[in-house]
C-alpha cells in the first residue's frame, strides 16, 4: 500500500471531487470533520503520511494486497470477489418484527452477531428526515430500529472510528462497499500505528451500484413531503427507473433520469458491486422483493448465517442459476465502469506505475475484467 498525508489526500480526492461521504477520515484526529453529508478538512495538517490517506477508499486501494491479507489469495477481478457459496434468504418465523428492506436479512444478521457475542456493538446508519446519521448500537431494538435502505452517501465509518478511539473491540460493521473497502484497509494498520488493535470482528456488507447526496436528493423533493416524514425508501429493479420514497399515506416517486445527476462522482470509480472483503454480504434478489441474495465470504460469515437460520430468524433456499448470472453480469460490468472512469481521470492502474490511481489492479485481474470472466 502506497501511503501519504493529508495534503495528498485533498490533493488527489477532494480536489477530483472522488469523496463519497463515508466518514474513514473523520475522527481520526482534529482535521477531518463532516457536517450535512460533506466531509472537510477544518485545520491544516503537514503529516507525511496518515490514517486518512491509508483509509481512504478512493485513493490507492491495492485490492492484490487486501485479497492476500484477508482470503490468502490473488485478486482475480472475478465479478462477485471471493466467496464460499452464494444462497437466497428469506426471513424466518422467528424474526422480530420491523420496517425491513426484503427479508430483513441484514438486521437478522446483526441482532444475531449481537446475540450470539460475535460482536459487542453494531455500527449502523440510521435517518433523519433524509439525512443519514451513523450510530454504535448495542442493543437488539436499536438495530431493528435502523433497518431499511438509506440509498444515501453516508459517513458510517466516522462512528466506528470514535468507538475505537474509546477502546471498543468487536464491533460489526454494516456497510456499502466503500465502507467495506476502508474498514478492511484500516484492519491492516496501514501506518503502522503504535498499540493498534482491530476493533472490528464482523463485517456485513451491502450491494450498492451508486448512492445520492443527502443534500441534493432534499432539495430535488423540497416541497413534495408537505412536512411529513419519509417512512421507506427503494429501487424497485427494472423498467421502474424510479427511486421510490415512501410516506405514512403516499409515495413520492423520482425518476432516476434525475437521481443519477445528485450521484457523488466518487461512486463513478468504484469497481466492487457487492461488498468484497465482507465477511457476508447481502443484496436484493432480482424479481423477488421479500428475498434476499447472500454471499458467504469467510468461515466466520458462514458461521453467522448458520446462527441466524439455527434461530429462526431466516430460511435458506438456492440462488437460481439465472439469478446469480445476472448478479455476476452487473457487477462486472460495474467493474468496466470504474476502470473507465479512473481512465477518463488519467490514473494508470498498474502497481508498478508511478503517479497517483484510485485503485491499483494487476494484469492478469484486468484481463479477467474485461473478458468478464
Amino acid at each position: 500500500m502506497r501511503l501519504a498525508g493529508p495534503n495528498q489526500l485533498l490533493e488527489s480526492v477532494f480536489a477530483r471531487d472522488l469523496c463519497i461521504g463515508c466518514g474513514a477520515c473523520v475522527d481520526l484526529c482534529p482535521y477531518f470533520k463532516t457536517y450535512s453529508g460533506r466531509t472537510a478538512q477544518v485545520f491544516p495538517c503537514t503529516r507525511e503520511t496518515g490514517r486518512c490517506f491509508a483509509f481512504c477508499p478512493k485513493v490507492e486501494v491495492d485490492y492484490q494486497e487486501l485479497s492476500q491479507a484477508f482470503f490468502n489469495e490473488p485478486y482475480r477481478g472475478a465479478p462477485l470477489g471471493h466467496y464460499l457459496r452464494v444462497v437466497k434468504v428469506e426471513a424466518g418465523p422467528n424474526l422480530p418484527k420491523g420496517n425491513y428492506q426484503n427479508s430483513g436479512a441484514v438486521t437478522a444478521l446483526a441482532v444475531t452477531a449481537l446475540e450470539t457475542g460475535m460482536i459487542s456493538a453494531a455500527v449502523v446508519t440510521d435517518r433523519k428526515g433524509l439525512m443519514p446519521v451513523p450510530k454504535v448500537v448495542n442493543k437488539k431494538e436499536d438495530i431493528i430500529a435502523c433497518a431499511a435502505s438509506k440509498y444515501t452517501a453516508a459517513p458510517t465509518l466516522a462512528a466506528a472510528n470514535r468507538a475505537a478511539a474509546d477502546g471498543a473491540k468487536d464491533l460489526g460493521l454494516i456497510g456499502t462497499p466503500c465502507q467495506i473497502t476502508a474498514a478492511a484497509m484500516s484492519r491492516l494498520n496501514p501506518t503502522e500505528k503504535e498499540g493498534f488493535s482491530d476493533p472490528y470482528n464482523v463485517l456485513i456488507g451491502l450491494f450498492c451500484t451508486w448512492a445520492v447526496d443527502a443534500r441534493k436528493l432534499a432539495a430535488l423533493i423540497a416541497g413534495h413531503t408537505k412536512g411529513k416524514d419519509i417512512c421507506k425508501m427503494d429501487m424497485p429493479p427494472p423498467p421502474s427507473a424510479m427511486l421510490v420514497l415512501s410516506l405514512d399515506d403516499c409515495n413520492i416517486n423520482v425518476g432516476l433520469d434525475l437521481v443519477r445527476p445528485i450521484v457523488p462522482k466518487g461512486c463513478s470509480v468504484c469497481p466492487d458491486m457487492t461488498s468484497e472483503y465482507a465477511d457476508i454480504s447481502v443484496g436484493v434478489l432480482e424479481g423477488l422483493p421479500l428475498a434476499n441474495t447472500v454471499i458467504v465470504r469467510t468461515p466466520r460469515g458462514q458461521e453467522l448465517l448458520d446462527q441466524a437460520l439455527e434461530r429462526g430468524y431466516l430460511v435458506a433456499g438456492k440462488v437460481a442459476a439465472e439469478n446469480l448470472a445476472h448478479l455476476s453480469l452487473a457487477a462486472n460490468n460495474k467493474k468496466k465502469r470504474a476502470l473507465a472512469a479512473v481512465q477518463a481521470l488519467g490514473d494508470n492502474i498498474d502497481p508498478e506505475a508511478d503517479g497517483r490511481a484510485v485503485f491499483r489492479i494487476r494484469a492478469e485481474a484486468l484481463e479477467r475484467i474485461m473478458a468478464g470472466v
